[in-house]
């Protein structure tokens, strides 16, 4: 083609010019037909795209909504057997207390509360028994001996209530002297 060129610009360069300008004329129409074409295309091209892009970001949300859920099923056993163990723990930890507190209760020589509760138990038991009892014998000073016994067993358990217990005074130990006896002096 370049021949071909040289021989025509050397012939006429009239004719050569006019060739370049309607190859430079061809070129700029197709540019402008594949610019339009483009143009006309694109939109569809790119709303194509979008489609694509929606159907893929629906289904990695629902990829993400399941892999999610799926962690936090896992967390909620976690937690669950987590505060289940604590809450075990918690029951032990109560259980050695009571049980540390019952023993040094009953080395000091204290009652604890399930004693004093039999204790009052008993006490009513007999109280209401005393009554029966003077009721049945003395059937017109049946009422003052019931508040008499009443009076008691109030006192009584406001009594048990007030008790202390005191440690056991330690007993004071007194040295004994003993007497060293001198010879009495021969007699003189």
């Amino acid at each position: 083609m370049a021949k071909k060129l040289n021989k025509t610009a050397k012939s006429n360069p009239k004719q050569v010019n006019n060739g370049v300008h309607a190859s430079a004329q061809q070129i700029w129409q197709a540019g402008l037909d594949a610019l339009a074409k483009t143009q006309r295309e694109g939109g569809k091209v790119i709303s194509r795209l979008a489609k694509e892009g929606s159907s893929l970001q629906k289904r990695t949300r629902k990829i993400a909504e399941e892999k999610a859920s799926d962690l936090s099923d896992g967390f909620l056993s976690i937690t669950g057997s987590v505060g289940k163990q604590a809450s075990d723990s918690w029951e032990k930890l109560e259980q050695v207390i009571e049980q540390t507190v019952t023993r040094s209760l009953i080395s000091l020589g204290l009652s604890t509360q399930k004693e004093l509760q039999a204790l009052h138990k008993r006490i009513d038991g007999l109280t209401k028994s005393a009554v029966k009892k003077a009721a049945d014998k003395k059937p017109t000073a049946k009422k003052a001996t019931a508040k008499k016994a009443v009076k008691k067993t109030a006192t009584k358990k406001v009594a048990l209530k007030k008790v202390t217990v005191k440690p056991a005074a330690k007993k004071k130990t007194v040295a004994k002297k003993t007497a060293t006896r001198t010879p009495a002096k021969a007699a003189k």
